[in-house]
């Protein structure tokens, strides 16, 4: 073999490291790539030399499938601005029958997109990746977009779904190396749900193709009728839902979706265009549904969107097992990974500069911006294919750049990358990647009113402090956990103060540890490119995360106040909010002399920016709980050298024993069945291994449709070492679905924690196990 080339540098990228042996833990470990904008990503799209290293990387990690997404740059065909491939076939092809163009596209400038287009997906192919060919935009009229730069003109809405089924199909005989495509189905394509005979249509195009390729449909939305009618095709089908709505979450599914994704009426907002999947199919926006059946006929590919990462570095090899389990959850095939980047000068924000992050152009990769990431990829992929991976699958990455500081900068990566998972999960005020990033947080205000924000998918009052999880089942919101406490109850669910200790705890352990590595390297050393970048994103997620628990911790004090006239709990929430604030300015010092004082991922301004934009609104909102502690004392005046007046009767309850530890010393010991048979019932028995004298059984089916039913588990022994027994019906277990459940423990005194519950001990909270069980059918059943 010649010594140059792809295929000798893809030789070169598998046998880096020690050899793989084996089965994939994931059948499916892709990379979704985006095209967002054409003043960004156009000169990618052509820089085949950049594609080759890139393809080469991705074979290096382990991952077997690059998916090209077309038309994914705006959520509704409105307000445009940039529409390249936004209605991707008039950019690529001239189809017979049909005189239909994009304004500004002349016949060279397309013939050379679809010569490109060749190029990737034959470099793709040539590397034994699969390649996936994303339309995620069916509408090619731009609503309320005077300025779009290249209007669709020749079609018409006779000849659309006609012109649809006949373009996808030309597409993918001039491209046989296309694996695979995947179509957006609902209203967000620009048609509205509903429309099957438009989709049978455009699916002909697929069944009529010439050869046996991957139909993927986009989950939001979805029902039965539209799954038959791809499975029609002949083709097979993967349907795609969302890992943790838009974001990147635990690794584990949630165990439940938040209420505004359970099943109502219809969002008048977006009239027929989203009738579905803001009505009766709501629950498959952000989570996988339905469509776990154990006797379904298609795939299950999950999907991780860029709502919590876009910019930072990611890399925890502990959190990338976890992943590595929950992709194959109940059958599923695998995941897609959004790409670092993602969305960059999304919706006509970009930049002549490209994706470039940095102030400094010595900061900046000289092979490319994604190679900031190449650990984040080596990890992500390496661990998909096989969790129980040792790190001489992935530090060489490190080491190559670090040398003696990569095991402690690795250390220190790791704890930082678990902050704003746990964040997104434990507090979520939208479940849009386009509304909430955590990672640049627009400040949500504890005193409603204070400043404006973007959350609207969040519970009004629309405050911090009401905020919800994303997974209500194991957290609860401050203002909930408060009213909790004070009714003198305890549902078991990480509260706000939980969530804090570990945000603290893993903040300090990534500090600690970088100062490891940096004391292992010389000046030389640490003034490196690749260890600036990797220290400065450990600094400012370590920030976030103490800012976060400053401000759950303010939050919570707040809320006492409000419900009890407590005004200690509110003087403890200013001086939390301070400590906030504090850690928000340490982010933003970490960050200015590195970053770009624009990133853009929007026109928005919680799109885009810089850590040091977000400061005023921390102030305003901290000045405004200022503000209302200084009249809380004025109405309750202590004379000088007199006590302060106690709190309202009925208010004992302390913000310290609010924000107090749950116990830990609750615990059982449970051997989970490993299947079930349908219609009978599902024994379960577990023993108490500390003071337990109550045991509440949550059970539902996987399908996150259906809620949690209880039942009270019966004692054949109370205390320590007690047996505990029930059955779920099976009436219940009598249904398609496999079968999820969890315990309440409760003690004597009415503490209560939830079993198995995420693995929070020691100095390091791994939070990286499954927090619940799950029970398959027994085959043939």
């Amino acid at each position: 073999m010649a010594r140059a080339g792809p295929a000798w540098e893809t030789l070169r990228a598998l046998q880096s490291g020690p050899p793989l042996e084996g089965r994939p833990a994931n059948a499916v470990r892709g990379v979704l790539r985006t095209f967002a904008s054409d003043v960004e990503d156009l000169p990618l799209f052509h820089d085949r030399a950049g594609w080759e290293r890139y393809l080469t990387a991705l074979v290096a990690g382990r991952f077997n499938r690059l998916h090209l997404a077309l038309g994914i740059g705006y959520d509704f065909a409105r307000s445009m601005r940039d529409s390249y491939f936004y209605f991707p076939y008039p950019f690529l092809l001239d189809v017979p029958g049909y005189a239909v163009t994009a304004r500004g596209v002349p016949a060279a400038e397309r013939a050379r997109n679809l010569d490109t287009l060749r190029f990737v997906a034959a470099e793709t192919r040539r590397r034994g990746l699969h390649f996936q060919l994303g339309v995620w935009a069916s509408v090619y009229v731009f609503e309320d977009s005077p300025d779009v730069n290249h209007p669709i003109e020749g079609l018409t809405p006779e000849r659309h779904a006609a012109y649809c089924r006949d373009a996808l199909r030309a597409l993918l005989q001039a491209v046989p190396e296309i694996d695979g495509v995947t179509l957006r189905i609902h209203g967000e394509s620009g048609i509205p749900e509903g429309s099957y005979e438009f989709w049978e249509t455009v699916f002909a195009g697929v069944a009529t193709c010439g050869r046996r390729l991957e139909l993927d449909l986009h989950s939001k939305g979805i029902d039965q009728r539209m799954i038959d009618l791809a499975l029609a095709t002949g083709q097979p089908v993967t349907v795609s839902p969302k890992f943790w709505a838009e974001h990147l979450g635990l690794p584990y599914h949630q165990a439940e979706i938040r209420a505004l994704e359970q099943p109502g009426p219809p969002s008048a907002s977006h009239g027929s265009l989203m009738a579905l999947s803001t009505g009766s199919r709501r629950f498959t926006r952000y989570g996988y549904a339905d469509l776990l059946r154990e006797d379904r006929p298609y795939g299950v590919l999950f999907r991780i969107w860029p709502g919590t990462h876009r910019v930072l570095l990611w890399g925890d090899p502990v959190t990338g097992r976890g992943y590595g389990h929950a992709f194959g959850f109940a059958g599923a095939r695998g995941v897609e990974v959004f790409e670092p980047l993602a969305f960059s000068g999304r919706r006509g924000s970009g930049r002549p500069d490209g994706h470039n992050l940095y102030a400094q152009e010595a900061l900046r990769p000289a092979g490319g911006d994604w190679e900031k990431y190449a650990y984040t990829y080596r990890l992500w992929g390496r661990l998909l294919y096989d969790p129980a991976a040792g790190p001489e699958q992935w530090r060489p990455t490190l080491e190559a750049d670090l040398g003696p500081g990569a095991p402690a900068a690795e250390a220190a990566l790791a704890c930082a990358s678990r902050v704003l998972p746990l964040i997104t999960s434990a507090h979520h005020p939208s479940a849009a990647n386009n509304s909430y990033w955590p990672e640049l947080y627009t400040d949500m205000p504890i005193v409603e009113g204070s400043h404006p924000h973007p959350y609207r998918d969040t519970p009004a009052p629309r405050r911090f402090g009401t905020v919800g999880p994303l997974d209500p089942a194991l957290f609860a919101g401050v203002e909930e956990h408060v009213a909790e406490r004070l009714a003198g109850q305890d549902s078991g669910r990480y509260g706000p103060a939980d969530v804090a200790r570990w945000l603290e705890t893993l903040a300090a352990a990534a500090r600690r540890h970088l100062a490891t590595a940096a004391g292992s390297l010389s000046d030389a050393g640490q003034a490196a490119p690749a260890f600036r970048r990797l220290a400065t994103d450990v600094r400012v997620a370590a920030a976030l995360g103490r800012f976060f628990a400053g401000k759950l911790r303010a939050a919570t004090g707040h809320a006492l106040f409000v419900r009890t006239g407590d005004v200690a709990a509110l003087e403890d929430a200013v001086a939390h909010y301070g400590a906030a604030r504090e850690a928000w300015a340490e982010a933003a010092a970490a960050a200015r002399p590195v970053y770009q004082a624009d990133l853009t991922f929007g026109p928005e301004p919680h799109l885009r920016g810089h850590w040091t934009d977000r400061l005023p609104a921390i102030d305003t909102d901290l000045a405004a709980l200022d503000r209302l502690l200084e009249e809380a004392r004025c109405a309750r005046p202590v004379a000088p050298g007199a006590a302060p007046a106690a709190p309202p009767a009925g208010s004992a309850l302390t913000l310290e024993a609010v924000l107090a530890a749950r116990p830990p010393e609750l615990a059982l010991a449970h051997d989970p069945p490993r299947t079930f048979v349908p219609g009978a019932p599902l024994r379960l028995t577990a023993d108490a291994l500390g003071p337990v004298a109550a045991v509440r059984l949550y059970y539902r089916q996987v399908n996150q449709a259906v809620r949690f039913q209880t039942l009270d588990l019966v004692p054949a022994g109370a205390g320590a070492g007690g047996r505990f027994g029930g059955a779920i019906p099976g009436a219940y277990t009598a249904s398609p679905f496999p079968l999820q459940y969890y315990f309440r423990l409760q003690d004597g005194a009415g503490r209560a924690r939830l079993w198995p519950g995420l693995d929070a001990a020691g100095p390091e909270p791994r939070l990286a196990n499954q927090p619940y069980y799950v029970v398959r059918r027994a085959e043939g059943r």
